[in-house]
């Protein structure tokens, strides 16, 4: 195989004897010719695809970190909501327990522990249920009135369940229940 070269102005050319094919293409310039390589338009993509590349990434984490954050939001909102579902069945505990204490007084007489706050329940209560992490604390206030020859005594009871730590903490929760009674 024999191969003779020439240059024609912008390429250098080889031939062989199944013909003619470009070798490096070249440019003038002030300095003379100049050899250079033709770019491939295969090379000139991949930059491409690694910007997409990361912006597919950067788009797919963005929307796992947003359904991450409103999956636990829901949760929240959902514990939240039978945490105070049961704090309203502890308050109305409460309610039910100073029910039961003025029905068993006599007619006429004042329940003793009215005047003052009593605190009914304190986490678990043996043979009642769980009313755990609540406090219960019962508010009574007693007043007389006279129907004919007896004394009727009126009771407004208010009951707060409320959970350790104070209004705004996470995980704060308190609902209250009240009654009137009449005995």
């Amino acid at each position: 195989m024999q191969e003779s070269g020439y240059r024609i102005q912008d390429a250098v050319f080889k031939e062989q004897e199944s013909g003619c094919r470009i070798q490096n293409a070249g440019a003038w310039s002030e300095q003379g010719f100049s050899e250079s390589r033709i770019p491939n338009p295969e090379s000139s993509q991949r930059g491409f695809s690694l910007v997409s590349a990361i912006f597919l990434l950067v788009v797919i984490a963005m929307l796992g970190t947003f359904a991450v954050t409103l999956s636990t939001t829901q949760h929240q909102s959902q514990t939240m909501d039978v945490m105070g579902a049961r704090a309203y069945q502890a308050a109305l505990a409460g309610v039910e327990w100073a029910a039961f204490n003025v029905s068993q007084q006599a007619s006429g007489v004042v329940w003793p522990a009215c005047p003052t706050p009593a605190v009914v329940v304190a986490g678990t209560v043996t043979g009642a249920g769980n009313l755990a992490p609540f406090t219960v604390t019962v508010n009574c206030s007693a007043t007389s009135a006279v129907e004919g020859a007896s004394t009727l005594w009126v009771y407004d009871i208010s009951s707060v369940a409320r959970t350790a730590g104070a209004a705004g903490d996470l995980n704060y929760v308190e609902q209250v229940a009240t009654a009137r009674l009449a005995k």
